[in-house]
């Protein structure tokens, strides 16, 4: 019986006790009524606070209230025992053979133990990263990449459609610098003053001489043209290497979207997305014009005030860039939009709250905007190729994929985050990612013990299980499915690691305690068959976890 079922059974019972009373207008779901572990374990299984929450609501003394649940929750078959504790806790031990089930459970799940359909029918567009694609992704971009790929990965196990969007900043005064420092690159020219640094445009300059042959003479004869050119090549080939990276970086993006299609007119005259934002933003009616200029009365949403979408002279502003993006999301048939920022964009939580509004969506639940904190990893060095940045490319190089995402995932986005490379390097117990994928590892090691002992799953008897480490761990892989749902309700893959963590440390006692392998020449008998079922449930359940933060379970290390 897992703690979601239990819970369950507590709000059908307490919603009997509460219709017996005559009592009406009063709801209980499972939420109401979900269980915890109890610190002290003798205690039992788990533990419900249900009638202090719901005694005073229905004139009832909680601790009389709690014996009345806990004399029917005795008779749900799986419980061996309900006792009241304190004011009015409840106390529930699980009979060894339903604790035991939930081994059988797992393994015949697989990799569906721990989804849900929590989340069906709500289609999520899930943006993040989306750097200027003038240059590598860096340290920042990286820890952005793991959390918003984590995220999606969880809330895709709770049933939801998630599109990865990546947003292209590809239009503006940032290209045009970006195509200005390439070009002289490329033509072997003194850099501009506001040049880009770093060997990479160089490299990016050798690359689009390759690419166009005649740059020079382009140049010569029509220098914007030669500069729309270099621009051009350059931004491809930067954006190819960004994608190659964030691949590497087992980060998968479905959608890379370009601002500058946002300024492109339709092919039959149509006005661009950009322009026709103003008029779909006028129809809500949350739209004046003042000093010459056109606005949008964000203030109407909670923004510290109104902001221009476009000024006399026609040109216009990156609020209306992030107007008109925002209603394509809107067009594209997304609920909720997430946005995953970095630490200097706390001023867009306001003014991107307020564009939902004015576009008529409920600002409560179609859009999250979250920002991330800084990351910092002693020991990184800066880039060779960017000379003031340390690169992802470098970073995977140096620690891997798995100690990244791992670590990056394991704290949640708002704390700033201090990392230890060598701490991450190293395989020790101190690390937690070495740490779980040897918990899975060992897993696989008993598989394959197993299998050369003649020792296969031909037999369950769950009522064996009754090892003190053995119902820790039972218990801990019941939890497994409302860690998730946690974990995506609350846009928090940071719950998964730590989960994982308690998990294998469970695993590992265990595993020194109970043998699957007998001793010597003691014969094989069904408990042993039996404890592989449970190291195989504990196995799956770390590879699905590991999944979810986009972590390798490796089988040897």
């Amino acid at each position: 019986m897992t703690p979601q079922e239990l819970a369950a059974q507590l709000a059908r019972i307490l919603t009997d006790i509460i219709g017996a009373r005559a009592e009406v207008g009063i709801a209980v779901t499972p939420a109401d009524t979900a269980v915890e572990r109890p610190k002290n374990r003798e205690h039992g299984d788990w533990a419900s606070n249900a009638a202090m929450k719901f005694a005073k609501r229905i004139g009832a003394n909680p601790r009389e209230l709690a014996q009345e649940i806990a004399a029917a929750v005795a008779a749900v078959d799986g419980v061996a025992a309900a006792e009241v504790a304190g004011p009015g806790f409840i106390n529930i031990t699980l009979d060894a053979a339903s604790a035991g089930e939930t081994a059988r459970r797992v393994v015949e799940l697989g990799e569906a133990y721990g989804r849900s359909d929590m989340l069906a029918g709500q289609n999520i567009n899930m943006e993040f990263v989306s750097a200027n694609p003038t240059g590598p992704l860096h340290l920042g971009h990286t820890r952005w990449a793991a959390l918003g790929d984590s995220i999606s990965r969880v809330l895709r196990a709770a049933g939801a459609a998630v599109t990865n969007e990546y947003y292209i900043n590809d239009a503006g005064a940032q290209m045009e610098k970006f195509g200005r420092s390439v070009l002289a690159a490329a033509l072997g020219e003194p850099a501009p003053e506001d040049a880009y640094p770093g060997e990479y445009i160089q490299e990016l300059g050798r690359k689009v001489v390759e690419q166009v042959p005649g740059l020079a003479e382009l140049a010569a004869n029509d220098r914007p043209a030669a500069l729309a050119e270099a621009q051009e090549a350059a931004y491809q080939q930067q954006l190819v290497e960004i994608k190659d990276s964030l691949e590497r970086f087992n980060v998968h993006f479905d959608v890379f979207f370009s601002e500058r299609t946002l300024h492109t007119p339709g092919p039959d005259g149509e006005e661009s997305p950009i322009a026709a934002a103003i008029d779909r933003l006028r129809a809500q009616g949350h739209v004046f014009e003042a000093d010459d200029a056109i606005w949008v009365r964000t203030t109407d949403f909670g923004d510290d005030k109104d902001r221009v979408f476009t000024r006399g002279n026609g040109i216009f502003t990156y609020f209306a860039a992030d107007a008109a993006y925002y209603l394509s999301k809107q067009d594209r048939g997304f609920g909720e939009k997430i946005y995953l920022l970095g630490a200097d964009h706390h001023g867009y939580i306001g003014r991107l709250t307020a564009i939902a509004g004015a576009a008529g969506d409920d600002i409560e639940t179609d859009i999250t905007v979250l920002i991330g904190q800084l990351v910092n990893l002693n020991g990184a060095r800066l880039s060779k190729r960017a000379g003031n940045i340390v690169e992802l490319d470098d970073l995977l190089e140096w620690l891997g994929s798995d100690a990244l995402r791992y670590w990056l995932a394991r704290y949640p986005a708002d704390s700033p985050l201090a990392l230890d490379g060598e701490k991450l390097r190293s395989r020790t117990n101190d690390n937690p990612v070495f740490y779980v994928q040897y918990a899975h590892a060992r897993t696989c090691a008993v598989d394959r013990n197993a299998a050369a002992a003649g020792i296969d799953r031909s037999a369950f008897e769950p009522g064996s299980l009754t090892h003190e480490t053995e119902t820790e761990l039972l218990g801990k892989l019941q939890e497994y499915p409302g860690i998730v749902a946690g974990a995506a309700e609350l846009r928090e893959p940071h719950r998964i690691a730590r989960y994982l963590e308690e998990l294998a440390g469970a695993f590992h006692r265990w595993y020194d305690n109970c043998r699957v392998i007998p001793l010597g020449d003691e014969p094989v008998t069904d408990l042993h068959r039996t404890r592989l079922w449970l190291n195989d449930a504990a196995g799956q359940v770390i590879r699905n976890g590991l999944d979810l933060l986009g972590v390798s379970a490796p089988e040897r290390l």
